[in-house]
């Protein structure tokens, strides 16, 4: 039976993952491919650790160099993470002519547009399922399954660290604070947890994501990104009141050849699907103007639905050296050789509705001094809740608007947060509530 052997850079915890579904499903994998994957290297700068599996001795370098320059590996998978060294390495495997598997989000949208550009120049294929969604198979859905579409709009919770925090807000009640330090305990959020709070990681993830969709090359500093480390416990409950559940969306909506892509915290009705992802799930809900709605849901991190993702590329790649044949699908969707650059929209130009809250004194007139600036700026008033409280203490005045655009939501907050009525900078949560 042929063999094909691979080599694996990255030995933590999804490293870990990998060698342990390659044993246990050993039997399996070898049925349903018809050939043995044969793990031959693994490199790491720890090779001391004890890992949750037995593996040969014999097989473990601190070298990557050992796998990147043995011709008799055909797939590298790189799991290491960062920037640096895993770019210069996969670039010099792909000089080799390695086929590459990778879980790194970071660095394809920080440097994919130069490692898939060299991974076609030499014909060689690049897997990296794992690095949006998990275990969800987004990748492959865009580039095989939904290919004959144009796909009006994606609508996805990204970041399983971010909806565990806003689920345990929304059922328990907990300030934002409190949650963080649950979730650091449990190990869903780092000690810095920077990337998952404030969007980073969903914004490395959409711009993956966009470049599938639309065939186009994206800069990841051109998307719209704000965290969720303002959403309060009165911010959840307000929006109970109003019919909303809040998470943490990356948004991408096509408007004939122009793309609007943000993420920020989302007002979304209870009874959509996307309400109801909660804990450290991730789910993704694309509409296609043929396929129309395609919601995929699952577990977005986590040792073994990442390395189930890492190991279905490998058996995709191994399927097709069987068959002599490489680079048969574009990695993203088209040759890299016609990929021009995105036509993002402007932020400012942005159109939805909004909620605000503004700390106010409970005082006669405030209300008309704040929709009197709203009302100038063409921002029309939805609904109003407004706490009464101790004459000149701050009281929370809530609104909802009508569809209005950002630039003029800008302004308008610009100008209400100078009043001397409002004690506190306004907070914003955007609504999307036309989902299908």
């Amino acid at each position: 039976m042929k063999e094909i052997n691979i080599g694996l850079i990255g030995w933590g915890n999804i490293g870990t993952g990998v060698v342990k579904l390659l044993q246990q499903n050993e039997e399996l994998i070898t049925k349903k491919l018809g050939a043995r994957l044969v793990l031959k290297k693994i490199a790491d700068i720890d090779i001391t650790s004890p890992r949750a599996i037995k593996i040969n001795k014999n097989l473990l370098t601190t070298n990557a160099r050992e796998i990147i320059n043995d011709k008799s590996i055909s797939i590298m998978i790189e799991l290491m993470g960062g920037y640096e060294p895993a770019r210069t390495f996969i670039l010099e495997a792909i000089t080799q002519g390695k086929h590459i598997v990778t879980a790194n989000k970071a660095m394809l949208a920080t440097h994919g547009n130069e490692i898939f550009r060299a991974a076609q120049k030499k014909g060689v294929d690049i897997g990296f399922e794992a690095s949006v969604g998990g275990t969800i198979p987004i990748i492959r859905t865009l580039k095989e399954s939904l290919i004959a579409n144009n796909i009006k709009s994606i609508y996805g919770i990204m970041n399983g660290t971010a909806n565990f925090i806003l689920t345990k807000m929304t059922e328990e009640g907990k300030d934002f604070a409190a949650v963080l330090k649950e979730a650091q305990a449990l190990g869903y959020a780092e000690a810095d947890p920077t990337y998952d709070i404030e969007g980073i990681d969903t914004a490395h993830k959409l711009a993956i994501t966009l470049s599938l969709a639309y065939g186009c090359k994206v800069k990841l500093e051109n998307i719209f990104r704000e965290g969720i480390s303002s959403i309060s416990q009165q911010d959840v409950v307000f929006a109970r009141e109003l019919g909303y559940r809040i998470k943490l969306l990356a948004i991408a909506i096509l408007h004939d050849g122009i793309v609007e892509a943000r993420i920020h915290p989302t007002m979304i009705p209870f009874k959509h699907l996307l309400a109801n992802v909660n804990q450290n799930y991730n789910a993704f809900h694309l509409i296609g103007d043929a396929s129309g709605p395609v919601f995929l849901y699952g577990q977005g991190a986590g040792m073994m639905p990442t390395a189930s993702a890492v190991v279905s590329d490998v058996i995709d790649i191994a399927r097709d050296l069987q068959k002599g044949v490489s680079d048969r699908v574009p990695p993203r969707s088209v040759s890299e050789s016609i990929m021009g650059n995105i036509n993002l929209m402007p932020m400012d130009e942005i159109e939805t509705k909004y909620y605000f809250r503004f700390s106010a004194v409970d005082r006669p007139g405030v209300l008309s001094k704040i929709s009197g600036i709203l009302g100038e700026n063409n921002i029309s008033i939805a609904t109003v809740i407004q706490k009464a409280q101790k004459e000149d203490s701050a009281v929370p005045v809530v609104m909802t608007t009508y569809k209005a655009k950002e630039k003029n939501v800008r302004k308008a907050l610009k100008k209400i947060d100078k009043l001397g009525i409002v004690l506190d900078k306004t907070i914003l949560v955007r609504i999307e509530d036309e989902l299908i």
